[in-house]
C-alpha cells in the first residue's frame, strides 16, 4: 500500500511538470528556478528524515544529495553562469551543434521545450526514482552517479574542444566529478554495488548522453524523429534504471560469484 501510494504521488508530481495545463509557459523559461529554490528544502528533507542509523553514505541519501548537486550544477548551466550571464547555456549549446554540424551560425537546433524535458527527465525524474528505489534497488542510485559522473566529463571535454569556459563547467569539475566518484566508492565498500553494475550504470549514463545528442541531430538533419518521440526516448530511458538488474538477479549473481 505504501509502495503504491509513493508511485503515485511521484506519476502526480511528473504529470504536473510535463502535462499541460497552462503551467508550460512559465515552465519552459523558468524551470531551473523552480529548482533553485526547491534545492534548500531537499537538502532539509535529507537532514529531517536522516536517522542515527543512516549515515551519508546511505544509498537513498547519496541519491538525494547527487539530485540537490545536479540542481546547483543548473542553476550555473541553465540561469547564472560565473560571467554573470543568464540562460547561456541554450545559446553556446546551439553554436556547438551548429558547428559540429556544418550548420550556420546562429541555427537553433535544441528548443526551451527540449532543455526542460531533458532536465527534468534525466536529472529530476532519475533523482526521484533512486530516491524512492534507492533501498532495495542500488541501480537507480547508481545511474543518478553516471548522469552526474558522465555530464561532468561531457563539460570538460567540451572545454577541451572548444578551448574555453561553457556555461555549468566550474560546477561540473568542482561538485559533479568529486561527489559523484565519492557515490560511486562508498556504495561499493557498502557491499551494495559490484563492478559489473557500476559499468552498467556509466554506460546508461553515455547512452543517455548519446540518445540526448542524437535525438537533437535526427529532429534537426532527418524526418525520422519529432520532438514528442524525443520526449518520449527520454523520459524512457529515464525509468529504465528503476526497472532494470532486480535486486533478487544481483543478488543471486554476486553469490554464485562469490561461491
Amino acid at each position: 500500500m505504501a509502495e503504491r501510494a509513493q508511485i503515485t504521488a511521484l506519476m502526480l508530481a511528473f504529470a504536473i511538470l510535463w502535462i499541460p495545463l497552462g503551467q508550460h509557459v512559465f515552465l519552459l523559461e523558468h524551470w531551473m528556478k523552480v529548482g533553485t529554490f526547491m534545492a534548500p528544502f531537499l537538502a532539509f528533507a535529507a537532514l529531517a528524515f536522516k536517522s542515527r542509523d543512516t549515515n551519508w553514505t546511505d544509498a537513498r541519501i547519496l541519491s538525494l544529495g547527487l539530485l540537490v548537486a545536479y540542481i546547483v550544477h543548473q542553476f550555473e548551466e541553465h540561469w547564472i553562469d560565473i560571467y554573470g550571464q543568464t540562460f547561456a547555456f541554450k545559446p553556446y549549446l546551439n553554436g556547438f551543434l551548429s558547428n559540429l554540424m556544418g550548420q550556420q551560425a546562429g541555427t537553433e537546433l535544441i528548443s526551451d521545450a527540449s532543455i526542460f524535458v531533458i532536465n527534468t527527465s534525466l536529472v529530476w525524474l532519475v533523482g526521484a526514482l533512486a530516491i524512492w528505489r534507492g533501498s532495495q534497488h542500488i541501480f537507480a542510485p547508481l545511474c543518478m552517479a553516471a548522469i552526474v559522473v558522465t555530464n561532468g566529463i561531457s563539460h570538460l571535454g567540451a572545454a577541451g574542444l572548444a578551448g574555453g569556459y561553457n556555461p555549468g563547467l566550474l560546477t561540473a569539475v568542482l561538485v559533479f566529478l568529486p561527489l559523484g566518484i565519492f557515490a560511486y566508492i562508498a556504495l561499493s565498500k557498502s557491499g551494495a554495488a559490484w563492478a559489473g553494475l557500476v559499468l552498467a550504470s556509466l554506460l546508461w549514463g553515455l547512452l543517455a548522453h548519446i540518445i540526448m545528442i542524437g535525438g537533437i541531430v535526427l529532429m534537426n538533419r532527418t524526418d525520422v524523429a519529432n520532438e514528442v518521440m524525443f520526449f518520449a526516448a527520454l523520459i524512457a530511458w529515464s525509468i529504465t534504471p528503476a526497472f532494470a538488474f532486480s535486486s533478487d538477479k544481483v543478488a543471486s549473481f554476486t553469490s554464485s560469484s562469490a561461491g
